[in-house]
């Protein structure tokens, strides 16, 4: 027999937490909707079908519980909710605000694909999580009987820190390396406050410091220490870096001034929102306000942009991306969320040149059509023989995303493997480098990829590490 709780969808409708008025958002960098009330969870939680197959469950990345912590949900049984949704996760309130739902676990609800409604899977989530902070059921970090073995970490970005807790959890000494001043990585410093407050993010790193792990700030590997230093002084190195190098654009008037990278912008806007004095904003050269803005891309670092713009009070603001609609790569509740707040996309058109007399003044554009599917299975584009035109411009912004870094030349570790496309090179299995008891986790694996992939990127590199230091301390026990 059903529980009385759940299969509620066909008379519940699917009701999301109330947004503000988008011209009262478009004025600071909160986010835009606040969580649910208890009972209002409950109620949504209560629609879950609880499929014997839960398709919600295997698109997840980290292959979250989905459907058993809805059910505690719609249960009143809330503690143990979080509970279950925080054993696959380390971050799981940061999940149900960044994560794209509607590619994921909410795009492959059954009850979507029924025309009820998908089941509002992240935003139940961060209610169940956030309430959990609140109430004190987040324990503190308890680190593992020590192995007297220690593990660097390379990078403070969600797969460093997943990869983080989980081995400090299991003993080892854990000391994370990361170039910025502050830990997250594009927690931190790349997705806007409007999606990501920056509590959640800093309350998390707060909970890794006082569990023992050893941050170490403002250090770069390759000129504070050698990738060879480093592993000198650990049993193991973790290279979690991501991937920051902004794709290019090969067009004249490039280098203009006024056409600037994605990440550069966002940096600099979420420095200004820490307090953080920014020379480079303070001269409006990364300041949007006032200025006529168009945002090349159509990903989710795009809509990032297009919306941090509207709330830097610019002139305009439009958002040029060389597909239509239906075959961009960010998602569509984004794009719903900038139009909201004034954002104008203009679909299928390609910057051709940058206008400039020393400062970017407007972007040739071309028209695009859309030609036979890539490789990708989505239509390429192809310029429109109809023509261009010019879209004025005070601040161009280049979102089309990343590529690695030169890892080896950075680390001074020309031994250090990598792919054709500049990836790490790693055993799929073990996923370790090249290098004896190097290992590689996250987007410079795996290239650019989503915030939740580099979480369980992160989770899974933590075990295969376990295995290779377990592996050591038993040969030195014989060797000894």
């Amino acid at each position: 027999m059903a529980n009385e709780h759940l299969l509620k969808f066909v008379d519940r409708v699917q009701s999301y937490p109330d947004k503000r008025a988008a011209d009262v958002r478009a004025e600071d960098f909160r986010e835009i909707a606040d969580r649910y009330a208890t009972p209002t969870a409950e109620d949504q939680a209560g629609r879950c079908s609880q499929c014997g197959v839960p398709y919600c469950s295997v698109h997840c990345p980290l292959h979250n519980h989905i459907p058993d912590w809805l059910r505690l949900t719609a249960e009143g049984r809330l503690r143990e909710a979080y509970e279950l949704s925080n054993a696959t996760s380390t971050m799981p309130e940061i999940c149900g605000r960044i994560c794209p739902q509607d590619r994921l676990c909410e795009g492959n609800c059954v009850i979507e694909f029924s025309g009820h409604g998908a089941v509002t899977i992240g935003s139940v989530e961060k209610f169940i999580t956030d309430t959990a902070w609140e109430e004190g059921w987040v324990e503190p970090l308890v680190p593992g009987r020590p192995r007297g073995q220690s593990v660097a970490v390379i990078g403070a970005g969600p797969a460093g820190l997943s990869a983080a807790d989980y081995l400090r959890t299991l003993g080892y000494e854990v000391h994370v390396y990361d170039r910025y001043d502050r830990s997250g990585g594009l927690l931190t410093y790349g997705i806007p406050g409007f999606k990501l407050e920056k509590y959640v993010v800093t309350r998390r790193v707060e909970r890794l410091a006082a569990g023992g792990i050893i941050f170490h700030n403002g250090f770069e590997i390759g000129r504070d220490a050698s990738l060879d230093e480093l592993r000198q002084r650990h049993d193991a190195v973790l290279i979690a870096t991501g991937v920051y190098k902004p794709r290019a654009i090969k067009a004249s008037g490039v280098d203009s001034d006024g056409v600037v990278d994605a990440l550069d912008y966002l940096t600099a806007s979420n420095r200004k929102g820490f307090g953080d004095a920014v020379p480079a904003f303070d001269d409006g050269s990364l300041d949007a306000e006032g200025k006529h803005v168009v945002v090349i891309g159509g990903g989710d670092t795009a809509m990032d942009c297009v919306r941090t713009a509207v709330r830097q009070n610019a002139a305009s603001v439009k958002c040029l991306y060389r597909r239509d609609r239906a075959n961009m790569p960010g998602s569509q509740r984004e794009v719903a969320n900038a139009e909201e707040e004034g954002v104008e996309f203009v679909w299928l058109t390609a910057p051709e040149a940058f206008l400039a007399d020393g400062k970017v003044s407007a972007v040739k554009a071309s028209r695009m059509r859309l030609g036979a599917p890539d490789a990708s299975g989505r239509r390429a584009p192809e310029v429109d023989p109809a023509g261009g035109y010019d879209v004025p411009a005070d601040l161009v912004i280049k979102a089309l995303g990343f590529d690695p870094e030169d890892l080896p030349g950075l680390f001074g570790a020309p031994e250090l493997g990598v792919t054709r496309w500049g990836t790490v090179l790693v055993d799929n299995k073990t996923l370790m480098t090249s290098l004896d008891g190097v290992f590689a986790a996250g987007d410079i694996v795996r290239g650019a990829s989503l915030v939740v992939w580099a979480i369980r990127d992160g989770r899974d590199v933590a075990a295969t590490m376990h295995g290779y230091l377990k592996a050591k301390a038993g040969a030195g026990k014989v060797a000894a």
